[in-house]
């Protein structure tokens, strides 16, 4: 019996066969990919966050909306979409995807594969950003239905869009350090609540000088703060704010530094594991 070697997928070491690498960019797009096609399949982890956050946009403007009103020059809109788009954003990834792998050993059989460990991980990141900008999109169609508009143009939006993605990615690193870590679902569910502290002691409502002493105070440690504030200089600000954009970029990078040091850890861990 004459045994066939394909040369493209395989090579020959002695008595044994070993699959051939692909390539780390290989392995990136086949984990994003098959990540990407799953969402259609679990839509239910996309609609709730697109649901909340515009109806807590439509909610907080009907609310507060006349009681800022006295702030001269002042568009509550406008200044409310950035705490609706964290909202639909924050929180959202592939980690329990990820956690349903690790229970089925899908996970484990995977990294009996030449596949990047690392590839693992970015894929479902990568797939992570490409949703957090699509969930953006409703929320900035209503802001243009009720009058919000980008002093800097469709570059801005683009800019918008860009920060609010990258804000997700650096969150969902919680998310994917504790699927790794613990395997369960339920604890990667619960990753939103560690959100909550952050939208709130902020000036995710109202702005920052209408804050009391001691919130005021809170608020300038927390990084939601200067993200909220890059995210507003793009719709409320004229021209390019890049101080304030500068701010926003450094509160995803110290977050995303905590965040991905986490879930990498976490990572090296299940594999020794594996």
């Amino acid at each position: 019996m004459t045994t066939t070697i394909d040369p493209i997928t395989a090579y020959s070491s002695g008595d044994s066969i070993r699959a051939r690498p692909a390539g780390f960019a290989r392995d990136l797009t086949s984990i994003a990919g098959r990540a990407l096609r799953a969402v259609p399949r679990d839509i239910s982890v996309v609609i709730p966050p697109i649901f909340i956050a515009l109806f807590f946009f439509i909610v907080n403007i009907g609310t507060l909306k006349r009681v800022t009103s006295s702030i001269p020059g002042f568009n509550y809109t406008s200044f409310e979409m950035a705490t609706a788009i964290l909202l639909g954003v924050t929180g959202v990834s592939r980690a329990p995807a990820l956690v349903l792998d690790v229970q089925s050993k899908y996970f484990d059989r995977l990294l009996l594969t030449p596949v990047r460990r690392t590839a693992i991980l970015l894929g479902h990141m990568a797939a992570d950003v490409t949703v957090a900008a699509a969930m953006t999109v409703p929320i900035l169609v209503l802001g243009f239905i009720l009058g919000v508009r980008f002093q800097d143009g469709p570059l801005g939006v683009v800019v918008f869009i860009l920060m609010a993605s990258l804000w997700s990615l650096a969150f969902a690193g919680f998310a994917y350090a504790i699927a790794l870590k613990t395997g369960n679902p339920a604890a990667v569910n619960s990753t939103f609540l560690l959100f909550f502290p952050f939208l709130f002691l902020t000036s995710s409502y109202v702005p920052r000088s209408q804050l009391s002493g001691w919130l005021n105070t809170v608020a300038g440690f927390n990084p939601v703060t200067y993200l909220l504030g890059g995210l507003r200089s793009l719709v409320i600000g004229n021209g390019w704010q890049w101080a304030q954009l500068g701010e926003a970029l450094l509160a995803i990078l110290i977050v995303g530094a905590i965040s991905m040091s986490l879930c990498f850890a976490a990572l090296r861990g299940r594999v020794k594991r594996g």
